[in-house]
Parts: structure tokens; sequence; C-alpha cells
């Protein structure tokens, strides 16, 4: 039996966004990892074109789509995740600790109508936790640090880490966002980096950094280990912690993560409309 799922991403250059679409060649059985849904800031409009690609590539290759698996609630892309869910009847996955995220944003968007229990997703999981895939199976990792309910995924030779680690030359994820934490991100990316050498690693994100010319997200743990511009082999956790934190008080928000976090905490779903039939996001003033 094999150990080596079929990879096959899918990269939004508009958010910098990676997802993937895992299957095991044996039965074709196949997970998707961070869906996106399109959304253009300058009129609101929203659009399924990078879903259905995904969708017209699955088709195509002939797989059954059994989980829609998200790594945390994005705070830089709309989640495809409710439309996929529609398209293909796969459950919705999301660390258990999705509810610590609801807590902070649903007073803060006064979004009534979504009790922070998690229960708009399908399937809330936890360290260790364990999906079938055909012939593989989906462990659980749970890599707080970014968000606290972020999650990997170990899938075969494959670890998809969504926002924890990015390619060896950017580095790591931000920290600054409600329940983040340097330390936690530090022991998250140990664990991470303590899987075998030559597991690959796929990243949620690839920003380009200057010196290359082409966009990339997959990597190995051995090279992280002996590269990643933050927290190679070599670098201990305080002087990890230290760098981030400074890193992260120069960073900006995220452009789109008003309107992203209401509909992630909501599993991809749009607010409710209006008696009128109007859909809106709210933007908090002075309130982030």
């Amino acid at each position: 039996m094999s150990n080596t799922p079929q990879v096959t991403a899918f990269f939004d250059q508009a958010t910098f966004t990676a997802t993937f679409v895992v299957a095991d060649p044996a039965t074709r059985r196949a997970a998707i990892i961070d869906p996106v849904l399109d959304f253009t800031p300058r009129n609101g409009r929203t659009s399924t074109q990078s879903a259905d690609a995904i969708l017209a590539f699955v088709e195509a290759q002939g797989l059954t789509v059994d989980w829609l698996l998200e790594t945390h609630a994005h705070a830089d892309h709309l989640s495809a995740g409710h439309y996929l869910r529609e398209k293909t009847g796969a459950p919705i996955v999301i660390g258990a600790l999705i509810t610590k995220v609801q807590e902070v944003f649903v007073p803060l968007f006064e979004a009534d109508d979504v009790t922070p229990d998690g229960s708009q997703f399908d399937r809330l999981v936890s360290e260790g936790d364990e999906l079938p895939l055909g012939d593989l199976s989906i462990r659980v990792l749970h890599t707080p640090g970014h968000t606290p309910a972020c999650v990997s995924y170990l899938i075969g030779d494959a670890v998809f880490v969504g926002d924890t680690l990015f390619m060896p030359d950017y580095g790591t994820a931000r920290t600054d966002f409600p329940g983040g934490s340097a330390p936690a991100l530090y022991a998250s990316i140990r664990k991470i980096l303590s899987l075998p050498g030559e597991t690959r690693v796929f990243v949620g994100h690839d920003y380009l950094p200057e010196g290359r010319s082409a966009f990339v997200w997959e990597t190995t743990v051995a090279e992280q280990n002996a590269s990643n511009v933050h927290i190679h082999a070599g670098v201990c956790e305080a002087d990890f912690v230290a760098n981030r934190r400074a890193r992260d008080a120069q960073l900006e928000a995220p452009l789109l993560i008003l309107p992203s976090l209401q509909v992630n905490i909501r599993a991809g779903a749009m607010p409710p409309a209006t008696p009128a039939g109007h859909v809106y996001f709210r933007i908090p003033v002075n309130a982030i």
C-alpha cells in the first residue's frame, strides 16, 4: 500500500493562497484543503470561479471528495467550504477550538445567527484524531500559535500546515491575531519539524519573497529544519519569540480580514440576508 497521496495545488494569486486536492491513488478518494471563495472588495462581488476549477478537476480525475478540511478560520480569504459542501456533500472539518475564535468575533460583528459552539461545521477535530481517506488516513495535529484553533493534517508522507509555516525563505506565521501566541507557534512548528525529514510540507500561502521568481508551496521537513529564516534548527524559543513579536508589530491587518472572518466563522456561509434579500458585511469602526 502506498503512503504517498497525490497532491494537486490550486494557487489563488489574489490572496496568495494555495488550495490542495489530496487523493489516495488507489481508491480515488479525496480531500480538499482550504478552498477559496473569490471576493472583490472594490464592489463586494463574490465568484465561485476558483472553487469550480477544483470541481472540474475532481470530476476529470474521477475523484470522490470525502472531506473539506480547513486548517483554521482564515483572515485573508473567504472560504468556499459552504459552496463545496453543497456541491459535493462532503463534510467540513476544522479544529475544535474554532469555538475560541467564534467567541471573539461573534460579538465583534454582532453575528446573532452564530452560536459559538462550532455547530456550523460538520466535524470538529483535535490532536491525534484520524479520518479515513481511502487506504490512507488523515491524522490531525493541533498546531496553535497563528490562531488557537489551527490544525495541520498529516496524510501519508505529506503534512498540510496552513499558515503555521511558510516556505523556508519566507518564514513563519504572524501571531498577533486574537488568541495568537508566539511561544505556542514555536512549539507547534517544532512538532511539525519533528516529523521524518523526507515528509513533504505543503504551506497555505506563498508571497514570492525577493530573490525568487516563481510561487511555490511545497518543501520538506529537512529543508525547513535546515534553512527556514525564522526557525531553522539553531533558533531557540526566546529568540524566535522576540523576533516574531517584533515582526508582528510592523504588520498591517490583512486586506480581507473583516469580510473573511464573518464568512469563515460561519463555515463559508454568508451572513443572513435582510428582509429585502440583501447580504451585508459589517465593518466595525475603530474596533480592531
